[in-house]
């Protein structure tokens, strides 16, 4: 995984490998938020050596800042995607970046975690909700059916900068949709 995050951050005219910002990386890929002394509890670095590697990762684009949740701590995430309404429709859209690689190699990454420590969780936290279907749709409900879950998403998002929203026993849990049409065989 070090390597998949390494190589998407090159790519991306970013940064060259540090175990420090690939464990960032991951820690956000998590977590959803964090904090510079969040990183340095769970990583076992100085406050101050994860503030200076999540700034040069926001330098070059890779995580951005969250809404502060007590004005005082500078809460960083990875980057948002713009809410439906406010995405204009890509006629031809562009390729996946180095950025979406990035993303896409955390969540497998996060996933194959999820995998190897399920035992390690609570009891009633040891199942997942992982499924797969394959539907039949035109570009248009493709991108109705994404909005969609956008949406159904967007009921929780408070939650990641309030925690005073959050219900007791809730966790941060990863929500990973992938959307795409099924090619026919060589193409």
């Amino acid at each position: 995984m070090t390597e998949d995050l390494t190589t998407a951050a090159e790519a991306a005219g970013a940064l060259p490998e540090h175990a420090v910002r690939t464990a960032l990386l991951a820690l956000l890929a998590e977590r959803g938020t964090l904090t510079s002394t969040e990183a340095a509890a769970a990583l076992g670095h100085s406050s101050g050596l994860c503030s200076f590697h999540l700034r040069q990762l926001a330098r070059h684009g890779l995580i951005e800042e969250a809404p502060p949740v007590d004005g005082r701590a500078r809460p960083w995430r990875l980057p948002q995607q713009a809410p439906a309404g406010d995405r204009e429709p890509a006629e031809h859209p562009e390729p996946a970046g180095a950025f979406d690689e990035l993303a896409r190699g955390l969540e497998d990454e996060s996933y194959r975690r999820w995998l190897a420590h399920r035992a390690d969780a609570p009891a009633e936290w040891q199942h997942d909700e992982a499924f797969s279907a394959v539907v039949h749709l035109t570009p248009a409900e493709l991108a109705a059916v994404a909005d969609a879950v956008r949406d159904l998403l967007a009921r929780y998002r408070d939650r990641d900068t309030d925690p005073a929203a959050r219900p007791a026993g809730a966790r941060p849990v990863a929500a990973v949709t992938r959307l795409f049409p099924l090619l026919p065989d060589g193409r």
